[in-house]
């Protein structure tokens, strides 16, 4: 009886770590696609790439996903059901305005009934706006409402420069979703307002909802109000109190954690 006890946990363990490294994670390239020029007049991508080692970039976190058995791929369509199969996460980052694009590709309508169907099916959704000025809100908050959240045209933990780190400092010490970090720093950011499913999975120092969870159908979808884990404030930049890094970490095996296992 011991020895079916103990094939039954290693079945369930192989299955659990197959499932881990089963798990593809989709960024968006679609509704950001910002671009700019070389210093040799030659024009290319740039800003929230998983291969982009300069500060605007998703390195670090990418190796995050990669450091948990997870595969990395981009998505440089509009999204569907069928180019998102075999997707566990989906993530969406500041989608473009006109003054980053000249022809900003804006999330439709038969884009949220594509992506709700994925979630609802067990997709995990992860969205990241900005502050107003500098993310395109209206059609994100379509995409949002469908979840119960609305990114607020506001601005939080405005941070003037570098001597003012701590305006941008959050405490997530005893948090469920960073089990690790104690403290990040997030600046310039939105506040979400809740309805129906949402949630509220952090709030900042004067109150307001920061980060907002979901659960759609078999899926989750979680809603920040800053793409704040970019290279530049995760590669050690930042002052030793705050743990960004760590919080990379706690964020991608919440959300590999979130994805329903493989049957």
């Amino acid at each position: 009886m011991k020895n079916v006890r103990t094939l039954i946990v290693i079945a369930m363990l192989v299955g659990f770590y197959a499932n881990v490294s089963a798990q593809k994670v989709t960024l968006d390239y679609y509704f950001n696609h910002e671009v700019h020029k070389t210093s040799s007049g030659q024009i290319e991508r740039f800003h929230y790439l998983w291969t982009e080692k300069a500060n605007s970039g998703f390195s670090i976190f990418g190796d995050a996903f990669k450091k948990a058995g997870a595969t990395l791929d981009t998505l440089g369509t509009a999204p569907t059901i069928a180019n998102l199969k075999g997707a566990a996460i989906y993530i969406i980052v500041d989608p473009d305005t006109k003054k980053e694009s000249p022809n900003p590709n804006y999330i439709q309508q038969k884009d949220i009934k594509e992506i709700a169907a994925w979630v609802k099916s067990g997709g995990v959704l992860l969205m990241m706006a900005n502050d107003s000025a500098n993310v395109e809100l209206p059609h994100f908050n379509n995409l949002a409402a469908k979840f119960g959240m609305h990114f607020n045209d506001d601005l939080q933990n405005h941070v003037i420069d570098d001597k003012h780190f701590e305006d941008g400092a959050i405490i997530t010490t005893g948090n469920p979703v960073f089990k690790t970090a104690g403290k990040i720093f997030m600046k310039d950011a939105c506040s979400i307002a809740l309805n129906g499913p949402a949630k509220s999975a952090l709030k900042n120092s004067g109150g307001a909802v920061i980060i907002a969870v979901a659960k759609y159908g078999k899926g989750t979808v979680f809603a920040v109000g800053d793409p704040w884990l970019y290279d530049e404030y995760t590669n050690g930049r930042l002052p030793a109190t705050f743990e960004n890094d760590k919080a990379a970490n706690d964020l991608v095996g919440w959300l590999v954690g979130a994805v329903p296992p493989v049957k």
